[in-house]
């Protein structure tokens, strides 16, 4: 039986690259995937994915207007899916979530979601709280602190280092943004 998983973390922990291992582990054995991933985010182009090390693959983008179930069921009768694994799947719609819950449920196809579960702010993202509450498999992915324990926070800073409290929820960025800290550092970053 197919499900739906959910893999999230901080900043910098990997998602990607297990996500893009992933899917070269079901093609390395003749089995077709679907990336996709949020067309607000072009790091590396409208349509790639790429990980910190490296690595890069293209994928369908994916906005709040589209439709996941039609997008892959188009794809699944092109050439029968094996996985869909979705990028950057804090940027999910509700809607969105239960589309990919339904192509789990109703077309057998399993799909992997990788994204952060917080903003900078320490607040869930609206498609991260609707795949918490949805997925058959929850999996956090671990990266570190500073201090060396496990970082759950991330903070969003400006070129000189200083910590933003305050701005809109998304705004695309690497390691030049964000740091991720440990609970008890991002509250004393929030705090000043």
């Amino acid at each position: 039986m197919a499900k739906l998983y959910f893999s999230y973390a901080a900043m910098n922990a990997g998602k990607t690259t297990i996500l893009l291992q992933a899917s070269h582990n079901y093609r390395e054995r003749g089995m077709n995937t679907m990336l996709l991933t949020a067309r607000l985010d072009d790091r590396v182009g409208e349509g790639r994915i790429g990980s910190r090390i490296g690595l890069e693959a293209a994928a369908f983008v994916f906005d709040g207007d589209t439709d996941m179930a039609s997008l892959i069921a188009t794809q699944n009768d092109a050439a029968p899916l094996a996985c869909v694994l979705v990028d950057e799947a804090q940027f999910l719609s509700d809607a969105q979530v239960w589309q990919l819950a339904a192509v789990a449920d109703d077309m057998g196809i399993p799909v992997m979601c990788y994204g952060l579960r917080t903003d900078f702010q320490g607040n869930l993202f609206p498609g991260s709280a609707r795949l918490l509450a949805l997925a058959d498999v929850l999996r956090e992915i671990r990266t570190i602190c500073h201090c060396g324990r496990k970082a759950t926070m991330v903070v969003r800073q400006t070129e000189s280092g200083e910590v933003i409290r305050e701005g809109a929820q998304i705004e695309i960025g690497g390691n030049e943004r964000y740091v991720s800290l440990c609970r008890r550092h991002w509250v004393e970053a929030m705090a000043g």
